[in-house]
């Protein structure tokens, strides 16, 4: 018999990362706040902004509020480049996901510069969000985020 230990199930390495990511993600007061979810799919994440009254920034069309819609984005952006950083370390077996808790959260990046081009205004529905590293080095990072609703 060989000395190779048997690799682990598919369901115990994807429950480790769920939990990763829930940590991740309950770190940020905000994401509770606004009621934000993520639907990770492999390395994909899918930001849901679930909707919600508090939300509507202009009672009288309705709309969502601007700054909710910005907000949303931005932790979109900050979530999928922390996580595709920790997706790399778990990968590599450089990170235990066992070893992450609300204590031992990796550093969150900092936005240097934000840009929204708003096309249109929010409805009072579910909002969607992918977000893409377009570049990542030590000191800096280009991130581009797509919303949508259906």
């Amino acid at each position: 018999m060989s000395g190779r230990q048997r690799p682990e199930p598919v369901q115990i390495i994807k429950e480790r990362r769920d939990k990763a990511l829930r940590v991740l993600v309950g770190g940020i007061p905000y994401i509770r706040f606004l009621g934000i979810q993520f639907d990770r799919r492999g390395d994909e994440l899918t930001a849901i902004l679930p909707f919600d009254e508090k939300l509507i920034g202009n009672p009288f069309l309705p709309a969502l509020h601007g700054g909710v819609t910005s907000a949303f984005l931005e932790i979109t952006a900050m979530i999928e480049l922390s996580w595709s950083g920790l997706w790399e370390e778990m990968e590599t077996g450089t990170l235990d996901p066992r070893a992450l808790d609300e204590a031992h959260l990796p550093r969150l990046p900092k936005t240097i510069d934000f840009t929204v081009d708003y096309l249109r205004s929010g409805l009072p529905r579910d909002a969607y969000a992918r977000a893409r590293v377009n570049r990542s080095g030590r000191r800096y990072a280009s991130v581009h985020v797509e919303a949508w609703q259906d």
